[in-house]
């Protein structure tokens, strides 16, 4: 009984710690989700219909693959890169009135990274 033991503890001892480092960051498969904030006006503000937001994306955004609803309806927006980063603003439908609308923001970083984030609007 002393042998198992001992040996189970031995073989334990011995494996690479490689295999024990699975998901730690090192591997060429692990990505950075763009990111975005400084979402304007900011979250829970009570806006006027047709209103103009605003928020920053990550340099590591793929710009190309960004995409902004409110409320589950395609917004367009204009994209001005800024150094390290992209200002991104646009207005909300002309159909929304009295509600909330949430504006969602989807984009991938350049290793295919699904970034994902938005905010709440009351709107008058």
């Amino acid at each position: 009984m002393t042998k198992i033991i001992l040996s189970i503890a031995i073989l334990t001892v011995s494996i690479p710690t490689q295999l024990l480092a699975y998901g730690s960051g090192g591997s060429s498969r692990s990505c950075k989700k763009p990111s975005f904030y400084q979402f304007q006006p900011e979250h829970l503000t009570e806006v006027p219909p047709q209103s103009r937001f605003s928020f920053t994306a990550s340099s590591n955004t793929d710009i190309t693959t960004l995409e902004v609803s409110v409320k589950k309806q395609a917004v367009s927006v204009d994209i001005d890169e800024s150094g390290a980063q992209y200002i991104i603003s646009g207005h909300l439908p002309t159909d929304l009135q009295s509600t909330y609308a949430r504006i969602n923001i989807s984009a991938k970083s350049g290793k295919n990274c699904n970034g994902k984030d938005g905010w709440l609007l009351k709107i008058k």
